[in-house]
């Protein structure tokens, strides 16, 4: 049973934990009744008693990778070796952990005759599987389009998820980009802007949601800068350090 304590704060368990791809786990936790948030949103993440600890500190701020209409709160997260990750992998189910949240506004826009471009990196895809499966749950009318860049198909978190989501929402495309992947049929290498300008038409005044490591974050940010997209049509956020 949760428990809130002030600010926002709650005790919750951990209800699950599963591999989502290399290196990658999701942790579900229990959702505390009445608790709502915006997909995009994160959360504060703090162990409580933990058997080791580091100079990185028992809290870290996940992304909220769970639509609002589904049962438990889901983070994800690449698994660094860390204190904190070696306790969280290793944590007991019906364990409990303090969350504090949700905070950000990394959230969809409410213009619908504008696209979403979302331009994603690696674990960056957390606030955006919120997004999409809310999109679809919802049948939300926004056109979405998801340009998602991995090194390989076995380091994209949820990317069969997303497939599915695509064949569920007629709005939303899906473009699976692999940098360092032999043997794969779709789309390779960096982005560029013959790439963007293939799936992405600026005739449509998108708005582009950037997410993922710092670097990528930047690059794909010039890119966009000198292919005329003004920063008012950018929103960005980087997963860095964590």
């Amino acid at each position: 049973m949760s428990t809130q304590t002030p600010s926002h704060k709650y005790q919750v368990t951990l209800k699950n934990r599963s591999t989502v791809a290399e290196r990658t786990m999701a942790f579900q936790f229990e959702k505390p009744p009445g608790f709502t948030f915006r997909p995009g949103q994160y959360l504060e993440v703090t162990l409580l008693n933990p058997a080791e600890t580091d100079a990185e500190g028992n809290g870290r701020a996940l992304s909220i990778a769970s639509a609002p209409h589904e049962d438990s709160l889901m983070v994800a997260t690449r698994m660094r070796d860390t204190a904190f990750k070696r306790v969280l992998a290793n944590l007991p189910l019906g364990a409990p952990v303090q969350i504090e949240g949700p905070n950000g506004s990394l959230t969809l826009h409410n213009n619908t005759a504008r696209p979403a471009v979302f331009i994603v990196g690696g674990i960056g895809i957390t606030p955006v599987r919120s997004i999409l499966a809310r999109a679809a749950h919802e049948h939300l009318p926004h056109k979405l389009l998801l340009l998602y860049l991995n090194r390989r198909p076995q380091d994209a978190a949820f990317l069969e998820e997303l497939t599915g989501l695509q064949k569920q929402n007629a709005n939303f495309h899906l473009v699976p980009i692999m940098t360092a992947a032999t043997g794969w049929s779709g789309e390779k290498g960096h982005l560029t802007p013959d790439l963007l300008k293939k799936y992405a038409d600026p005739a449509t005044s998108p708005l582009y949601y950037l997410v993922g490591p710092p670097g990528m974050v930047n690059g794909v940010h010039e890119l966009l800068n000198q292919a005329g997209v003004d920063d008012d049509d950018i929103r960005l956020e980087d997963f860095g350090g964590y």
